[in-house]
């Protein structure tokens, strides 16, 4: 009685482990992978985009896909390397009951089923009909706005002041991000920018401004925006904005920018937004990122 109460307690929580990481895996794979609808909240697209590389409707760029197989994977391999003599255990004591082996059973059938629907979903979207024009019918999918942007007017890398009202007339991209930044930050910069160059390559009368407003003026103060505009390949007709703490605080509070600050690390956490103004000085579109979606909104101003 007494060896198997061992083998009982010995064998559990490498199991109760394995079936978190297969729940947490299906989570994290039906975020990445369930079909979005229009009624879809934006935060959801937003998520996505961040945590997979996934635009609306699409599929996880080459790193989302890395991250949901080799994620379980990893946890798995730890799993074993840790409880590998629990984990067997264990799972030869379940097999040996006729409820354990009915459990195991439906387990590896909805895990067959599920990596079915996987490969479902991906051949649906891959077989989708070639789209002659692309940004029209992404440019269908965004709300289409007519706001007045907040006023504007910070120091760039040159130690100009730059203020909204200079671009009348002409498109911006205005979003906002902070030097530190390895995650989010990086990638929304490059996705304004292969926007403005993608414009630029084929219809260059509409070529936008762009102007990224730092979230942390703590640290990006005016004297590092030449080396914050070099590291970020700011080029052309890009700034990077900032100015004293209030200044720029004041700002983002007008743009209506959530943002929390880690007191010990000095990071931020917060959206991905950028702001596409028309020729007329009014705010149009207001998207999350994406390469395709920018050029869209600015092809619909």
């Amino acid at each position: 009685m007494e060896d198997r109460l061992i083998r009982v307690r010995r064998g559990t929580p490498a199991l109760a482990a394995l079936a978190l990481i297969i729940l947490i895996t299906a989570a994290w794979w039906a975020l990445a992978l369930w079909p979005l609808t229009a009624e879809a909240p934006e935060w959801l697209a937003r998520t996505r985009y961040v945590c997979f590389g996934a635009s609306i409707g699409g599929l996880p760029d080459a790193g989302g896909w890395i991250l949901l197989i080799g994620q379980p994977l990893g946890m798995v391999l730890l799993l074993l390397m840790v409880w590998g003599g629990d984990a067997r255990a264990g799972m030869s004591r379940l097999l040996e009951r006729t409820t354990g082996q009915i459990t195991v059973g439906v387990i590896s059938a909805v895990l067959v089923a599920a990596v079915g629907s996987v490969v479902l979903r991906v051949r649906e979207v891959n077989a989708e009909p070639f789209d002659p024009n692309p940004a029209a019918s992404l440019a269908q999918q965004l709300t289409r706005i007519n706001d007045v942007p907040p006023a504007l007017s910070l120091v760039n890398q040159s130690g100009d002041t730059v203020r909204l009202d200079r671009y009348h007339g002409r498109a911006v991209l205005v979003t906002f991000a902070f030097a530190h930044c390895e995650t989010v930050c990086p990638l929304v910069v490059n996705d304004v920018l292969s926007a403005r160059d993608r414009i630029a390559a084929t219809d260059p009368v509409r070529t936008p401004a762009v102007i990224v407003v730092t979230l942390d003026p703590f640290r990006d103060t005016p004297s590092r925006l030449p080396a914050i505009a070099k590291q970020w390949g700011l080029s052309g007709d890009a700034h990077v904005l900032s100015g004293s703490i209030e200044d720029v605080e004041r700002t983002l509070s007008k743009w209506r920018i959530p943002r929390i600050r880690n007191e010990r690390t000095g990071d931020f956490s917060h959206p991905t937004m950028v702001y596409a103004i028309g020729p007329n000085g009014r705010i149009t579109y207001v998207v999350t990122g994406g390469s395709d979606q920018i050029v869209a909104a600015v092809r619909a101003l």
